[in-house]
């Protein structure tokens, strides 16, 4: 007799194309990601439709997604096990996001953070996408009636959002959408600017002098630790405060993540060393735990047939998945069948 086989719970995340990968970026979701494919049934996207709220050079947008995917793939997210794909390549996004317009309330929409903070920064560009960018967001997640949405502590107001749209469809129409749990990693979920570090580390600011950038060279990221930002008073010492000294612990934070030892382990190792020794041996660890991703990354842009082969793929079986909900969708709100 046969072995039932175990379904496995499925797991949805993406990021947008609107800058360069981050740092950041890597130690506060794509690591994890990778060694999530044992578990769960993993989709990952280029989220190239929510890049537009904000004006973007054509030929920028299309380099930065494919260079996306070649990063995605260079730290360790096989194409054979996750499903890999460019947002806009399935057109059930849109549509599904257009039909959740429908859906979320003006006030709703209104509220979010991340609206406030965009249009206080684009004031010359406050438009309709930028508004329903939650909408859209929802979309993204409920198509694919995923368990599990890994997310950044900035981005819980969404996936909050997402929850009260299905709820109300669902109080509508009946159990058409599953609801989510937010997926926060412990270690590493929010990486500062080297610079400002009360502030997330930017991938979309290019005058972010504190960010690391994936394909930086070493040079440039030694530069970066070396006029990293520690502490105003005159202590000098490696120790994990992050109310009293958030620039220390950013360091450790990106020390721990890299190197997997605890903070008290970093600790001991510099105990009177001061932070003229700390920066650079974080800016070395740093570049080591880069370089084989940006010299795979580089290996892979260069083929470029492999890496439209992967996005095909993506697309084509993320498309069949989005499908089934998106009929179920249309019609029970009474849109009538092709």
């Amino acid at each position: 007799m046969q072995a039932e086989t175990v379904q496995k719970k499925r797991m949805l995340s993406g990021i947008k194309p609107s800058g360069e990968l981050t740092l950041g970026s890597y130690l506060g979701a794509i690591k994890h990601w990778s060694a999530r494919a044992e578990e769960f049934d993993c989709y990952y996207f280029m989220a190239d439709l929510h890049a537009i709220t904000v004006r973007q050079n054509p030929a920028d947008l299309r380099r930065r997604t494919l260079e996306q995917l070649a990063q995605y793939i260079a730290c360790g997210l096989d194409p054979q096990r996750n499903t890999l794909f460019i947002q806009s390549h399935v057109h059930q996004h849109a549509e599904l996001g257009w039909v959740l317009n429908c859906y979320a309330m003006f006030g709703e929409l209104s509220r979010m953070t991340q609206f406030k903070d965009k249009s206080a920064k684009n004031a010359d560009n406050i438009n309709g996408g930028l508004f329903t960018y939650p909408s859209l967001m929802a979309a993204d997640i409920l198509l694919y009636l995923p368990d599990f949405v890994p997310v950044g502590e900035d981005q819980k107001q969404h996936v909050e959002l997402c929850h009260t749209i299905a709820r109300r469809f669902n109080g509508i129409y009946g159990e058409v959408f599953k609801l989510p749990k937010p997926y926060v990693p412990k270690v590493g979920a929010r990486i500062m600017s080297l610079t400002n570090p009360v502030a997330k580390m930017s991938k979309s600011e290019d005058a972010d002098s504190g960010r690391v950038l994936l394909m930086d060279p070493p040079e440039q990221i030694m530069r970066q630790f070396k006029r990293a930002i520690t502490d105003s008073d005159t202590e000098n010492c490696v120790r994990y405060d992050k109310e009293n000294k958030p620039g220390v612990a950013n360091l450790m934070t990106i020390y721990s993540a890299v190197t997997g030892k605890s903070f008290e382990q970093i600790e001991a190792e510099f105990a009177g060393k001061g932070y003229g020794v700390f920066k650079p041996a974080v800016g070395e660890a740093v570049v080591e735990a880069l370089r084989p991703i940006r010299e795979e990354a580089a290996h892979l842009m260069k083929d470029k047939a492999y890496l439209e082969g992967v996005y095909r793929a993506g697309a084509e079986k993320a498309s069949r998945e989005a499908e089934k909900t998106l009929r179920k969708v249309y019609k029970k709100v009474g849109l009538l069948a092709k």
